[in-house]
């Protein structure tokens, strides 16, 4: 049996009728540009993210720019940040003209050291970026309190809908950054048709700019404050969004259950380092990441099987070829090295089916002898 790593179409069949209904709406509004549904979304996601704010725009890309941007850092500014994430986390901070300082991750959680943090920030940081990897949040309160008055960014492009247990109650993701991030492209754990994305902020202020920046720093048409971005956020894709959203709980336990599952499948092979989760979060499993030896042998094997797997991520942001004028060597960031030789995410869906979970596990114990 074949077993995709997503299977958007198994998604698809579930909310078809919901989801058609939105986008039609749309189409027979014909308001395409900042309709009604983006200012319905953006309050629907605020209020899920527990923030005052939230502001749509073109991608998750786009969002991580703009906060950037939002937040005035510039040409020869400097942004502390992780070496494990997809590219648009350090491609940002490039492309506003700053130079991303690459901090290496905990070994087990994937995720950003404060510690790190704290060692790496000088007078030119303007700005931190902590990454929420593979769904579960960063330790958000502990980086914030290390970085002191300078801002950081969540980029929970991973983590809508996680939260985290910070002293008696529970923060969502986005909720106590300066600035949180999150990304509606398909594969998300809450995806659009097509790019999309969001900010979110308790500050009126950067609320104020990020609404500006995306609409190339205009508020009212034709006079413009600063030079912005064409980055809106499409009606028909937050009509797609709010159509779903009200199913992304049901989603995350049924990811979570999944991962139960296979937490279970291999509690007997050794070999395999299942997915460890802070004690303090909630995990929404945007992936579900093992780590084996001989990763790339393991993966062969599956794709044998019909078993559809992925790396994120095979080459650490710091070792990237564009970013070689920073001066990076390999060894500077050795959990980020040792995580990406090792790193393998299965199917983790909420369309799975019991058999093919079985299917799944089954494959990987096979590699193993078990």
């Amino acid at each position: 049996m074949a077993v995709p790593l997503l299977d958007l179409k198994a998604q698809h069949a579930t909310i078809r009728d919901e989801v058609l209904a939105a986008a039609m709406s749309v189409i027979d509004g014909q308001t395409f540009i900042l309709g009604e549904p983006v200012g319905q979304l953006e309050c629907a996601v605020a209020g899920l993210s527990g923030t005052r704010y939230a502001v749509g725009c073109a991608n998750g890309t786009d969002a991580l720019l703009i906060a950037l941007r939002a937040l005035g850092v510039g040409h020869g500014d400097e942004v502390v940040t992780t070496p494990f994430t997809f590219f648009a986390t350090a491609g940002a901070i490039h492309n506003v003209g700053a130079r991303p300082v690459f901090v290496d991750i905990a070994p087990t959680t994937y995720n950003i050291v404060p510690d790190g943090v704290a060692s790496a920030m000088s007078s030119r940081t303007k700005a931190v970026i902590a990454v929420d990897l593979f769904g579960q949040m960063a330790p958000i309160e502990a980086i914030a309190a290390v970085a002191r008055d300078v801002p950081v960014i969540e980029d929970a492009a991973q983590s809508i809908g996680a939260r985290r247990r910070v002293e008696d109650r529970w923060v969502m993701a986005g909720e106590a950054a300066t600035i949180g991030t999150f990304s509606f492209f398909p594969s998300k754990n809450l995806g659009g048709w097509g790019d999309g994305g969001m900010m979110v902020t308790q500050n009126e202020a950067l609320f104020e700019a990020m609404s500006k920046l995306r609409t190339h720093g205009s508020r009212r048409t034709y006079y413009h404050e600063m030079v912005g971005y064409n980055s809106r956020l499409d009606t028909l894709q937050a009509a797609v969004l709010l159509a779903k959203l009200p199913h992304l709980d049901t989603w995350s336990a049924a990811r979570r259950e999944n991962a139960a599952f296979y937490d279970g499948a291999f509690a007997d092979v050794a070999e395999i380092g299942c997915p460890v989760i802070d004690p303090r979060n909630e995990s929404i499993f945007n992936q579900y990441t093992i780590r084996v030896p001989k990763r790339d042998a393991l993966q062969a094997h599956l794709k044998d099987a019909g078993i559809g797997t992925s790396v994120y991520y095979p080459l650490p942001l710091h070792l990237q070829p564009c970013f070689a004028y920073l001066g990076y060597q390999e060894g500077q960031c050795p959990e980020a090295e040792r995580a990406s030789r090792e790193v393998l995410s299965l199917p983790i869906y909420p369309e799975l089916s019991r058999t093919q979970l079985e299917e799944v596990a089954s494959a990987v114990r096979a590699f193993f002898g078990r």
